[in-house]
C-alpha cells in the first residue's frame, strides 16, 4: 500500500488548545513587563496601554499598506504620525515616512544619501562617515547597499565623536556622515551641531541616529534638563531616525524617518511600472505590510498625549538620577561617560577572587561577566557589552518608566551579586585556543569546523547558550572580529533550522 505522505500541519487544533501553548512557550522569555529587563522592551507603566495598542492593532490587522488609494486610512495615520514628528524633531517642510523599525529607518535614510550623492554629485562609489559608536545598522545598510564604511574612532574618555576627526575623513566620495542622539552603546549624545555643520561645508548629507532619544530628548527638556539641539532645526542636519517602539511606548516595530524637504525624502522611494502587474511605488522596503503597527503607534501617541509624555519623560529622568547616583557611589564601579536619554552603561574594575583594590581602575572583563551572571541569576537582566577598539566591556540598562520603583531594589541586587562576583575564580581563555583561532580563516571554515569551534566556545544551538555565559563571551571577547562574526552567525542558523 502506497504510505501516506507526511502532513505539514496537524489536521487542526482547538483555538483555546493553540492559545495555551503560546502562553506556556512566552513563560520562559523574559518579561517585558515590571522593570526587571534592561535591554530591549520600553515599558510605560500605564495601565491599559497594553490592551489599547492590541485592540489599535487588531482593528487593521488585515489593512494592507501597500496601496494608500485603495485603503486611504493608511495615508490619514501615517500623516498624522508623521506630523507629530516633524512638530517636534523637524523643521519647516521636513517629510517622512513610517517604517518598521530602527533598521529600516536607517535603512532608507542611507539608500536616500547614496542615490542623491549619485544623482547630484555623480559619486558612483559612494562612502559613509561613522563614528566608532554608531549603531551596527549604518553596517548593515552599507553591506545591503553597497557602500564602503569610513569608521573614526570617539573620544576614549567622554565616548562622544570626535567632530574634528568626523570633518576630516569626509571626502569627495562621502555619500552620508552620521551622528547618534544618543549612541546605543554609552547613551551619551554625539557632537551634532558641529558634525552636521562639517558636512554641510562639504555638501554632504547628515542623518541624526535619534531613534533611542528621539522622542525623550525634547520631553525631557520640557522637564527642565539641559539637552542640546539635535533634531532637524540644527543647520546641515538633512535626516533623522526615531523610534516610536522606544520612549514613545508603542509596540514594535514602529519607527519614523524624517527629511528635511521632499525632494530628499524621494530618493528612498522605489518606482517600477516595467512589468505587466500593477505599477509599484514603495516609500519603504517593505510592500506588503499590515495596517496594525501604523495603527496601534498612532493609538498609543493619541492616547499618552503632549503632557502624558511629559510626565513620562520625568519618570525617566528621575529613575537615571537614582540609578546614576548609586552606581558612582559604588566601590569598584564606572559609570561611562555621561549618559544623557535613558541608557547607562557601566563597567567594574578589579578581578574576579580579589578584592576591589586588585587592579584598581583597570575594567576586568571576567569580573564584569560573573556579575551579569549573577544578575540574571536574581531575576535582571542587564545587557553584556563587550570590549571594542580600546573602549571597555560594561553592562547596558535602558531605563523605562517602570523601572523607578526597582531602582533600589536592583542597586541591593547589584551590591551582593558585585561581592559573589569578586569571590569567583577568573575566566581564562587557554592561549593556545587562541593561537589556534588566530589561524583560522573564518571564510573557508567547514561545517565540521565550524560545529567544533561552536561547540568549545559553549554555544550549541540545540542545548541553547549556558545557565552563565561569562566563560562563552570572555571567549568571545577575544577572538578576531571576523572569526567572532562567522561563529556568532553560525550559531544563530543553528538555533533556526528545523
Amino acid at each position: 500500500m502506497p504510505t501516506e505522505p507526511a502532513r505539514p500541519l496537524p489536521a487542526g487544533r482547538p483555538a483555546d488548545e493553540v492559545l495555551a501553548e503560546l502562553r506556556g512557550l512566552r513563560a520562559a522569555d523574559a518579561p517585558t513587563r515590571g522593570g526587571r529587563t534592561f535591554a530591549y522592551v520600553y515599558d510605560a507603566g500605564l495601565e491599559g496601554l497594553d490592551e489599547l495598542a492590541a485592540a489599535a492593532y487588531t482593528a487593521y490587522a488585515t489593512v494592507n499598506g501597500l496601496d494608500p488609494t485603495v485603503f486611504p486610512s493608511v495615508a490619514r495615520l501615517e500623516n498624522d504620525l508623521v506630523r507629530a514628528v516633524a512638530a517636534l524633531l523637524g523643521a519647516p517642510g521636513a517629510q517622512g515616512t513610517f517604517t518598521s523599525g530602527g533598521t529600516e529607518s536607517i535603512m532608507l535614510a542611507v539608500k536616500a544619501a547614496r542615490d542623491h550623492a549619485r544623482a547630484e554629485r555623480g559619486v558612483t562609489a559612494p562612502q559613509v562617515v561613522l563614528p566608532s559608536t554608531a549603531h551596527a545598522a549604518f553596517h548593515k545598510a552599507a553591506h545591503y547597499l553597497g557602500l564602503e564604511t569610513v569608521v573614526v574612532p570617539v573620544d576614549p574618555a567622554t565616548f562622544r565623536a570626535d567632530a574634528q576627526a568626523v570633518g576630516a575623513a569626509i571626502g569627495d566620495r562621502t555619500a552620508l556622515v552620521v551622528a547618534s542622539a544618543p549612541s546605543y552603546a554609552h547613551g551619551v549624545i554625539d557632537p551634532v551641531a558641529e558634525i552636521a555643520g562639517a558636512a554641510a561645508r562639504r555638501g554632504v548629507l547628515c542623518h541624526v541616529d535619534a531613534c533611542i532619544g528621539g522622542w525623550l530628548l525634547p520631553y525631557l527638556r520640557r522637564t527642565g534638563r539641559p539637552v542640546p539641539p539635535f533634531d532637524l532645526s540644527v543647520p546641515g542636519v538633512t535626516s533623522l531616525s526615531v523610534d516610536l517602539h522606544k520612549y514613545a511606548y508603542a509596540d514594535k516595530g514602529a519607527s519614523v524617518v524624517l527629511y528635511r524637504d521632499a525632494g530628499l525624502r524621494r530618493h528612498q522611494y522605489f518606482a517600477h511600472a516595467g512589468w505587466p502587474g500593477y505599477p509599484v511605488v514603495n516609500p519603504t522596503v517593505q510592500g506588503t505590510k499590515s495596517g496594525g503597527l501604523l495603527a496601534q503607534a498612532w493609538a498609543v501617541l493619541q492616547h499618552v498625549g503632549d503632557d502624558g509624555y511629559t510626565a513620562l519623560a520625568a519618570r525617566v529622568g528621575e529613575a537615571s538620577d537614582r540609578l546614576l547616583a548609586g552606581l558612582r557611589s559604588a566601590d569598584g564601579v564606572r559609570v561611562l561617560g555621561e549618559p544623557a536619554a535613558g541608557l547607562v552603561a557601566f563597567t567594574v574594575t578589579g578581578a574576579a577572587g580579589h578584592d576591589a583594590t586588585a587592579g584598581r581602575g583597570r575594567p576586568d572583563l571576567s569580573l564584569l561577566l560573573h556579575l551579569a551572571d549573577e544578575m540574571r541569576g536574581r531575576g535582571w537582566y542587564l545587557q553584556p557589552q563587550l570590549s571594542f577598539d580600546g573602549l571597555p566591556p560594561n553592562l547596558h540598562l535602558t531605563l523605562t518608566p517602570a523601572t523607578v520603583g526597582r531602582v533600589d531594589a536592583l542597586l541591593k541586587d547589584l551590591a551582593e551579586a558585585l561581592s559573589a562576583a569578586r569571590a569567583l575564580p577568573p575566566v581564562t581563555v587557554d592561549p593556545a585556543v587562541l593561537a589556534l583561532a588566530g589561524g583560522l580563516d573564518p571564510a573557508t571554515l567547514g561545517p565540521d569546523e565550524v560545529a567544533a569551534v561552536l561547540a568549545f566556545a559553549g554555544l550549541d544551538g540545540d542545548a541553547g547558550l549556558p545557565a552563565r555565559t561569562a566563560p562563552v563571551l570572555v571567549l568571545l571577547d577575544a577572538l578576531p572580529q571576523p572569526l567572532k562574526e562567522r561563529l556568532l552567525t553560525e550559531f544563530v542558523g543553528s538555533v533556526f533550522r528545523i
